[in-house]
């Protein structure tokens, strides 16, 4: 499948971030070039409980969804999300060879947002993508600003504060504060924390991830937000109370 044409600009404030979920890996690394060519932030999971994970980890903007999927089909990782409270509002486009008209209807009942069949033109799923784009964007959902506990992250100038102070934060400490920081008292463990903060592909042992949360918690000013989950791994503090300065 070639690169599509730009069909134009993206709309909108801020880069948003697609999950694909596909087990063709020629296809992802298509849908990926374009997705980035477009001004999106593309990850990949190649199987269904693979997607889930991630999708309820790092909660993307948007989902592109494949149905034959190895370790759990499409249908159930959409059934799945939809019953979860954090993950039951993202958009899901289903990306499919199955095209019979039953399955359309399963998908949507399932709470599809749009269904594209296999095969399938980039230009015109790049143009899906950016209708669902204007659509979150009009509903004012914050997709860009992430705030809780004093602590703020502005993902459209890729900005973080806490207590009104800018920190200064790598890349990868961008990001795993903002994947503590969505979802407040949820315990994460270190295999997920490096998924959503350090990438696809990276070689890294779990203890690299021990690292960036002590750095992290020197740039926030305590070591009381983001709490040790003692066999598990971390989560960003709930609730204010027991909260001290470091």
């Amino acid at each position: 499948m070639a690169a599509a044409a730009n069909p134009g600009p993206v709309s909108g404030k801020g880069r948003l971030r697609i999950l694909i979920i596909e087990d063709e890996r020629d296809l992802t690394d298509v849908l990926c070039y374009n997705l980035q060519r477009e001004g999106y932030e593309p990850m990949v999971a190649h199987d269904g409980e693979e997607g889930l994970r991630k999708a309820q980890t790092i909660l993307p903007d948007l989902i592109i969804l494949d149905l034959m999927l190895p370790t759990l089909g499409g249908l159930d990782v959409c059934r799945e999300l939809r019953a979860g409270e954090r993950t039951r509002d993202i958009p899901i486009i289903i990306l499919t060879a199955k095209t019979e008209e039953t399955d359309q209807v399963v998908g949507f009942s399932l709470g599809a947002d749009d269904y594209v069949p296999k095969p399938f033109s980039v230009k015109v799923l790049l143009h899906r993508i950016k209708a669902i784009q204007r659509r979150l964007e009009s509903s004012g959902d914050p997709v860009d600003l992430v705030q809780h506990l004093d602590v703020r992250i502005d993902r459209v100038r890729h900005r973080a504060f806490a207590a009104g102070r800018e920190l200064d934060l790598t890349p990868t400490e961008f990001r795993l504060l903002e994947c503590l920081l969505r979802q407040p008292g949820r315990a994460f463990t270190r295999h997920q924390l490096m998924d959503a903060s350090i990438g696809e592909g990276a070689v890294v042992l779990e203890r690299t991830i021990d690292v960036h949360i002590k750095t992290l918690r020197r740039k926030l000013g305590t070591s009381d937000l983001i709490e040790t989950v003692r066999g598990v791994g971390y989560r960003f503090r709930e609730t204010r109370e027991g909260a001290t300065e470091g």
